[in-house]
């Protein structure tokens, strides 16, 4: 018998009605021998509820108090599908991540998975049942419940794939697969039959939304076949593949374009240049778990240098003023900043053996008079920041130029 983890997101789940649904494709899949884990997320626009509920009681609620609150959106969800489990006649099991020991650290909010423990859901699948655990939660070393961050079901399911050393864990959402780039952005944007682990984690991180970053990390690491289907129509959706990468004349260049709009700029300009100054800096921003992406640091003039980063638009203002702080502490001139900027990344294993893929891709954007404020590679990757007003018009003039389309 195969063993598979399932896991579906909130639109999968948004009304009683795709519950049902949900419940009669598990009902059909068990009948024909699958042995099934069903991790989900809370129901569409559950989470923002309580969030909102949360912030008329307090500007600033307790990060703990935050966790216990909007962790109670997928308990509703693992009830509700196991009831319309039972009602079909299979002995389904609900469990929160408490439960099934799904433990991690104690960073609230965005806490990361340490261990699982998988006795508890093997005993169960062994009986005949549906085991349906509650994703994106967990508890940390004193029992108190996290949660894992905006997508963290996709983690947990995976996570438990691991765990439990699935045959495979299927991510179902309202898409069919992993496309070239956001449709909604690109109509011509086409779905990509396998892609690989590493491609994708690219993607991931440079803001393709199907998956979350932290998911495909953990089934690269290790090695959970991973496929990405749609919850309302058939067909194979996208593998996640581990192989080889293809680096011959027939591999695709570009696999496939990401884009970032929730991005901001901060400079810090006129610090003193000596060994530690950037730590000095980034160090008080880590500290504070703000994520920081782009960096750039100017050659050194007369002895002071400008250090160039970005971060999530949502801690911009928080990171303004850390920034203001240390400008005294440093002996800096000033600090700068823009929000409305946007990240536009292509991605794709082709470009270890092919040259002049970033010239392409600059060339392009200077055609459309699109100004790249900075630039970031690696070995399959290229982003540049750009003014977020000009995001939608480098997308589709990049899809096109490497032939994304057809």
């Amino acid at each position: 018998m195969s063993l598979i983890v399932e896991k579906f997101g909130g639109t999968s789940v948004g009304t009683v009605e795709r519950i049902n649904a949900v419940a009669d494709k598990l009902i059909l899949k068990h009948s024909r021998g699958e042995k099934l884990v069903v991790v989900v997320s809370a129901m569409s626009g559950e989470t923002n509820r309580l969030i909102s509920l949360a912030n008329a009681i307090s500007d600033k609620p307790s990060a703990r108090e935050m966790d216990v609150l909007v962790s109670t959106g997928e308990q509703v969800t693992i009830a509700l599908l196991s009831m319309a489990l039972h009602r079909r006649g299979n002995d389904a099991r609900s469990y929160t991540g408490g439960q099934v020991s799904i433990r991690t650290d104690n960073v609230h909010s965005r806490a990361r998975i340490l261990d699982i423990d998988g006795e508890r859901i093997l005993s169960d699948l062994d009986k005949g049942r549906i085991v349906v655990v509650a994703g994106f939660q967990g508890v940390d070393g004193q029992g108190n419940i996290t949660t894992l961050g905006r997508g963290g079901s996709d983690t947990t399911a995976v996570a438990v794939a691991a765990a439990i050393k699935a045959d495979e864990c299927r991510i179902y959402t309202d898409v069919d697969g992993i496309y070239t780039t956001d449709p909604r952005v690109v109509p011509e944007a086409k779905r990509l039959d396998s892609i690989t682990a590493e491609e994708m984690l690219e993607l991931a991180s440079l803001g393709a939304k199907v998956l979350q970053t932290r998911s495909v990390e953990f089934a690269g690491k290790y090695k959970v076949p991973l496929r990405v289907l749609s919850s309302f129509e058939d067909g194979p959706g996208t593998l996640i593949t581990y192989e080889e990468e293809d680096t011959s004349m027939e591999a695709p260049l570009i696999s496939g374009i990401a884009f970032q709009r929730d991005e901001a700029k901060l400079t810090i300009r006129g610090i003193p240049d000596h060994p530690g100054v950037a730590h000095q800096v980034l160090g008080p921003i880590s500290d504070a778990h703000i994520n920081v992406d782009v960096i750039i640091q100017n050659a050194s003039a007369k002895g002071l240098t400008d250090l160039t980063f970005t971060v999530p638009r949502a801690d911009y203002q928080a990171c303004l003023e850390l920034l203001e702080r240390l400008v005294e502490e440093l002996g800096a001139r000033d600090v700068k900043g823009d929000d409305k900027i946007a990240k536009v990344s292509i991605v794709g294993v082709g470009m270890r053996s092919h040259t002049g893929v970033a010239n392409k891709m600059f060339k392009t954007l200077a055609d459309k008079d699109i100004n790249i404020q900075m630039i970031s590679t690696s070995e399959i990757k290229v982003s540049v920041i750009i003014d977020d007003s000009k995001l939608e018009l480098a997308v589709q003039s990049l899809h096109e130029t490497f032939d994304l389309d057809s």
